[in-house]
């Protein structure tokens, strides 16, 4: 099969998955910390439910493919074919009835995302790429995704998901770039990778990213054209330091200052 063959089985894994989530959304909700320190890292039962759906859906379908899921941990990791789910990236504006969280699905072949989709359930919004092009599917219709370009950091917009996530070395860096942008904004989570590839912003610079958190967004943002790396340049996959771009000319600015 070719990652083509996918593509109606994947629009039925979000669509489920949004369903499982919506009724959860700007509810009461019983949230937990997944993280035994200070700052929050919640969990909500919207979380677990989508990504057992989702993970019940593929194990039915495909026996022999893998799964990476933030919620329930890795199974048959060396498969051909791995499903990396991000049942809902950006709990935090989720509990706070933000809608700017989506649903990250991420399909890897031979350990390189092939295709990735967000989806924005509340919203009625999809994103999708498989590297070669990227597509906008929404209220207004369908469209074709393409990033802009863009010359220079002094004409960039840039966004991160917060500067307090970041350790202090990191931020000390990321704030080299951030004085030479035309714009700098904190949020969006998954989103802003979406608006990046959509051609509404140039930069989004992140620290801390887990596979799950960035698999998805790769082949959405290098279809659209731009670029996805980790701050040394190499492969984003696996998480980490993030840097993604919508032109390569701005790619290179910022990596020059976050590796200075």
């Amino acid at each position: 099969m070719t990652v083509i063959d996918f593509a109606a089985f994947i629009e039925r894994l979000a669509t489920a998955a949004g369903e499982t989530i919506l009724p959860f959304f700007r509810t009461s909700l019983c949230i937990e910390n997944k993280n035994a320190g200070r700052d929050l890292d919640p969990v909500t039962e919207a979380d677990r439910a989508a990504e057992a759906t989702m993970r019940r859906m593929i194990k039915q379908a495909f026996p022999q493919h893998g799964i990476v899921g933030e919620e329930f941990g890795v199974e048959n990791a060396d498969a051909e074919y791995v499903w990396v789910l991000d049942p809902i990236d950006g709990t935090k504006s989720f509990i706070a009835g933000m809608p700017i969280w989506g649903t990250l699905i991420a399909l890897m072949r031979h350990g390189v995302p092939a295709f990735g989709m967000v989806h924005q359930p509340f919203i009625g919004e999809r994103f999708y790429g498989d590297n070669g092009a990227a597509t906008y599917q929404g209220t207004s219709g369908k469209r074709h995704l393409t990033t802009r370009r863009c010359a220079s950091l002094a004409e960039a917009t840039l966004f991160t998901t917060s500067p307090r996530l970041m350790n202090a070395a990191d931020l000390a860096q990321f704030e080299k770039v951030e004085k030479q942008v035309r714009l700098s904004r904190y949020g969006g989570d998954c989103y802003a990778y979406c608006m990046l590839a959509a051609g509404h912003l140039d930069l989004v610079i992140e620290t801390e990213l887990k596979p799950y958190d960035v698999a998805a967004l790769i082949p959405i943002v290098t279809g659209a054209g731009g670029i996805v790396t980790t701050w040394e340049g190499a492969p984003a996959q696996s998480g980490g330091r993030i840097i993604a771009a919508g032109d390569k000319r701005v790619h290179e600015a910022a990596m020059a200052l976050l590796r200075a």
